[in-house]
């Protein structure tokens, strides 16, 4: 996703924490609720809110409350499928619980092809 000059992996990072705290369902999510789960400024979530809405993926008020379009309610989705399919994968490989700092690392850097091989292979096992 990220890569093809419209959305920057920080952009990508932004959106899926959206997602997550709106619980999908499109419930607005505040400014510095966002900032404190990203552990930025208030003012970097501004900035880039105004980004994310620039390219129609939220709707956005300045120092308001932001919501997801549709647009951006199904590449959140699926940044979220992505991050659980490269964690269950890792946890598989790893025999461990969680591998959130390691999927955290690559999430970005994997192909569409790589992540729907490693779905098929976690639906085999």
């Amino acid at each position: 996703m990220a890569g093809n000059g419209s959305i920057t992996f920080a952009m990508e990072d932004y959106l899926e924490m959206i997602y997550r705290l709106s619980d999908g369902s499109g419930c607005a999510v505040r400014t510095k609720q966002l900032a404190d789960r990203l552990n930025v400024t208030p003012s970097a979530v501004s900035k880039m809110a105004d980004n994310l809405r620039s390219l129609e993926l939220i709707n956005y008020e300045r120092y308001g409350y932001m919501t997801l379009t549709d647009k951006g309610r199904l590449l959140g989705q699926s940044l979220i499928a992505r991050h659980s399919i490269i964690n269950r994968f890792l946890c598989f490989i790893n025999g461990t619980e969680s591998e959130l700092e390691e999927t955290e690392k690559i999430e970005h850097y994997l192909s569409p092809r790589t992540i729907s091989n490693m779905q098929k292979f976690l639906d085999n096992i």
